[in-house]
């Protein structure tokens, strides 16, 4: 099963040469989508694990996994750590629809359903029983959390929208119908506004030049 935002996006990121798929990938929070996606994108040369010390390659990626950890910040620095050329991350927006799906109760802020579908024993936060915040990102905070992890240097930071309603969780009822006529706007949305959709993307090629006040010393 692949994710088509996140193929898409590898996609992209291999039309305009960001990457290669002879680039070595390490795969944090990893899965089966993820195995899928980047076989179908044509990668090759992919380790899919959990973060560890003996694992570095030049790409550290993660679909869906950053809000799962107990400090996103931290996970997204180990992932920076792990890949030599930078990070790629699918992760959530922080954008003003969602916040109002949050409160009319067709997003979730803690992923119950999540934990509920693993029997109560998995998928929360640290996948454990303990349902997670949902954590999510903005293009400003992802660039102010990379410049304080690694200030020595000015970084590449790139990103990619989409939109995806949840119409499978949201059922049937006044929710069902509201997300069923949000899935048909979706196309829409992300051709105006891309940035208030609910899939976000962002590529990180760490380490581009020296700070100009390290170049001039």
């Amino acid at each position: 099963m692949t994710d088509p935002f996140y193929r898409r996006t590898l996609t992209r990121l291999l039309d305009e040469g960001v990457a290669s798929i002879d680039d070595r990938i390490v795969v944090v929070c990893g899965g089966p989508v993820d195995r899928d996606t980047l076989v179908d994108s044509g990668f090759t040369n992919v380790v899919i694990t959990n973060l560890d010390e003996r694992m570095v390659g030049d790409w550290g990626l993660v679909h869906a996994g950053l809000h799962h950890c107990a400090s996103p910040h931290r996970a997204l620095g180990e992932l920076l750590r792990v890949g030599r050329r930078g990070a790629i991350a699918f992760e959530a927006r922080d954008s003003l629809l969602v916040r109002a799906g949050v409160r009319l109760g067709l997003v979730e802020e803690y992923e119950v359903t999540a934990v509920a579908a693993n029997g109560g024993d998995f998928g929360g936060v640290r996948n454990g029983p303990v349902p997670n915040h949902v954590y999510r990102w903005t293009e400003r905070e992802v660039c102010k959390t990379v410049r304080s992890l690694l200030p020595a240097h000015e970084h590449d930071i790139q990103f990619l929208y989409g939109v995806r309603v949840p119409t499978e969780r949201l059922g049937e009822g006044w929710r069902g119908a509201l997300g069923r006529t949000a899935a048909k706007a979706a196309p829409v949305v992300e051709k105006v506004t891309p940035r208030q959709g609910n899939e976000f993307a962002f590529v990180v090629r760490k380490n581009v030049r020296p700070q100009p006040w390290l170049r001039d010393c």
